[in-house]
């Protein structure tokens, strides 16, 4: 089982990310540690993971005599918003956070992004720390300091690069989430197998259960390299978003509530190998490769919707440019490239394509 420190080396904002089982119970000294004047520290968080964890963070918060607030949401997407942030600015100004103030984003990515941005922006940046609790946000969005909400017009529209202080996976918290929310996670994990690691895509697309401390490890330690390389998302970052244009899309056609993120995601992928392969840029079979590693996990990896009518959410991406995207395609697994594409190439290619 592969537990302990990862850093994430940048010039200005490194950090370290810690993974081991029972770092909740000391999250209280390493928070006490963290903040500079003494204020208390705001603990955004929602019902479901206070309901099943806020005993811990309590308790611990407690011991290091740390004064700490909960801020509790509602569970949900919709809490990503321009409102929802603007709840949070409420809530920080309640509590009277100075720009020493500490703000921990104990949740999922949700909880993750929203804090963070408002972390980014209250009195012009707060340090924060990342305490994520689903597997999503322990192999994916607690690292790398990407913070935004949703507007009605796309998904992260809004944000900002803010890292955060510090990022604590205990994968204990895993035990209490739902099916659904470990497959979406596990989504994520083929995408990192995808583009970046052939090994990791075999321990993913194992019919053998893995180690869930070492996929998150793994995941984690891609993260890391890429990050340290590329902080503002100029360049070999980018290969992160594999899945994700088409992932994006059919989030926000689906009004950000019908389908998980890591499900999107899965989606997007197998949209995104089914055009490379069509086109020639994906070696054959790649696309099944997917859908066995997928369904190695109990993940969908077919879009039951039209392709062709994910085309105009397209265009409100972030990566969209002039008249058309910039899409992450496989050359094989574990090889990952950016290819700027026209609309009407994509829309050519799934016509042609075979997507099932």
């Amino acid at each position: 089982m592969n537990c302990g420190r990862l850093s994430v080396s940048l010039e200005e904002n490194g950090y370290d990310i810690l993974i081991a089982d029972g770092l909740l119970d000391g999250i209280g000294d390493l928070a006490g540690r963290l903040r500079s004047d003494g204020s208390t520290v705001a603990v955004v968080t929602d019902d479901n993971v206070w309901r099943e964890h806020g005993e811990r963070l309590s308790a611990s918060m407690s011991r290091a005599d740390v004064v700490f607030e909960p801020i509790i949401l509602s569970p949900g997407e919709e809490n990503k918003s321009i409102q929802g942030l603007a709840s949070l600015y409420d809530e920080f100004a309640r509590l009277a956070l100075t720009r020493g103030s500490l703000a921990v984003a104990f949740g999922g990515g949700v909880v993750g992004d929203l804090c963070g941005f408002a972390a980014a922006t209250w009195m012009r940046g707060i340090r924060y720390i990342q305490v994520p609790t689903t597997l999503l946000a322990q192999i994916d969005s607690s690292v790398g300091g990407k913070t935004a909400v949703n507007i009605p017009r796309g998904k992260n529209l809004a944000g900002a690069f803010h890292q955060p202080s510090l990022v604590v996976i205990d994968p204990v918290t895993l035990e209490t989430l739902p099916p659904r929310e470990m497959r979406s996670g596990m989504a994520e994990a083929v995408k990192y197998g995808a583009i970046r690691g052939a090994p990791l895509f075999d321990l993913t697309a194992s019919p053998l259960e893995p180690c869930l401390s070492d996929v998150i490890y793994e995941c984690c330690r891609v993260k890391c390299e890429i990050v340290s390389a590329d902080e503002l998302d100029r360049g070999e970052r980018m290969l992160l978003n594999f899945g994700h244009t088409f992932g994006h899309a059919i989030e926000r056609e689906s009004n950000f509530g019908k389908y998980r993120h890591g499900e999107a995601v899965a989606f997007g992928m197998t949209l995104a190998a089914d055009i490379g392969e069509r086109l020639g840029l994906t070696s054959p079979g790649v696309a099944d490769a997917l859908r066995r590693a997928l369904a190695s996990r109990g993940i969908q990896a077919e879009y039951p919707g039209s392709a062709e009518d994910l085309l105009p959410a397209l265009a409100a991406d972030k990566k969209s440019v002039g008249g058309g995207v910039r899409m992450v395609l496989l050359r094989n697994i574990g090889t990952a490239f950016i290819r700027s594409m026209s609309f009407s190439e994509i829309s050519l290619a799934l016509e042609s394509a075979a997507v099932r």
